[in-house]
């Protein structure tokens, strides 16, 4: 489904979000963020080399912005926070201006825990560029995972009306319809989001779910076979993976399955009461 049909059911529909979760085991695990989010930052990449090649433009540049924009989303790819919010903070005080900055800022901010400077900088970037999808994809992030459903939902809404090719748009909304049991139009963004970034495991994890919620077993574990397949660390997804076996009778596989979503996540409560479920008797 392209995003203009996406666009034209989701304002026929029109339902009042509320903030209630699903229940039961089944879909414990769905309200999980898609990660890489730095993959959407300047395509710049976080390895050394690049860094210090970055560096060198900076050094023959100093008083260009974008070298340290692009230099900021490297660090941040790689982990190093503070650089990044170093040179983010270089940046803007070079061009105020620079609404890229401001949204990468935000980032930066959501991951060393400054919600609230997180948002005025997502504020900023949608102040200056009222077209920028990856702010809103950013401020949906932000308000989804601080409870304000609809806040989220209407980010992610604006980044798919502005016509986004970013996959987190339709995949964070379609956790939204997930959590609101709007599992045939949770499928439909899963889908798209998979389409277009058919390598993350996230959206077939979460459409995997849905299918679960909508009794279709055989949809629901290829689907979270292919999470597993892209991302062999996902521990939800091998929760999930185990909860089928489980549904199937299969207490060995489920057991096996959710031994290693606890040795991936320790603390991830599905997998471990899985595993207590299946382990015993």
């Amino acid at each position: 489904m392209n995003a203009t049909s996406v666009k034209r059911r989701t304002a026929m529909r029109g339902f009042a979000l509320t903030a209630a979760l699903l229940s039961g085991l089944a879909l414990a695990g769905c309200q999980t963020a898609p990660t890489g989010e730095f993959t959407n930052i300047d395509k710049a990449q976080g390895s050394a080399e690049n860094i210090s090649s970055l560096s060198a433009v900076i050094q023959r540049s100093p008083q260009d912005p974008e070298g340290y924009n692009v230099r900021g989303s490297a660090y941040g790819r790689g982990g190093q926070y503070q650089a990044a919010l170093k040179d983010f903070d270089t940046a803007i005080q070079l061009n105020p201006n620079f609404y890229q900055a401001y949204s990468n800022r935000a980032l930066i901010q959501r991951f060393l825990g400054d919600q609230a400077a997180a948002l005025a900088d997502y504020n900023r970037s949608i102040q200056i560029n009222p077209d920028y999808d990856a702010a809103y994809i950013g401020r949906g992030n932000l308000y989804r995972k601080a409870g304000r459903i609809q806040e989220a939902f209407n980010d992610f809404q604006k980044a798919i009306q502005l016509d986004t090719t970013d996959a987190r748009a339709y995949h964070n909304r379609g956790l939204i319809y997930q959590s609101q049991s709007q599992h045939a139009f949770a499928i439909e963004d899963f889908s798209t989001a998979i389409s277009l970034a058919p390598d993350a495991a996230e959206p077939y994890n979460g459409r995997g779910l849905s299918y679960l919620a909508m009794n279709d077993e055989d949809n629901a574990f290829a689907d979270i076979n292919m999470a597993i397949k892209l991302d062999g660390k996902n521990a939800e997804a091998w929760s999930n993976q185990a909860l089928i076996y489980e549904r199937r009778g299969d207490k060995a596989k489920a057991a096996k399955s959710y031994r290693e979503a606890v040795r991936l996540s320790p603390t991830y409560q599905p997998a471990k009461d899985g595993l207590a479920r299946t382990s015993t008797g």
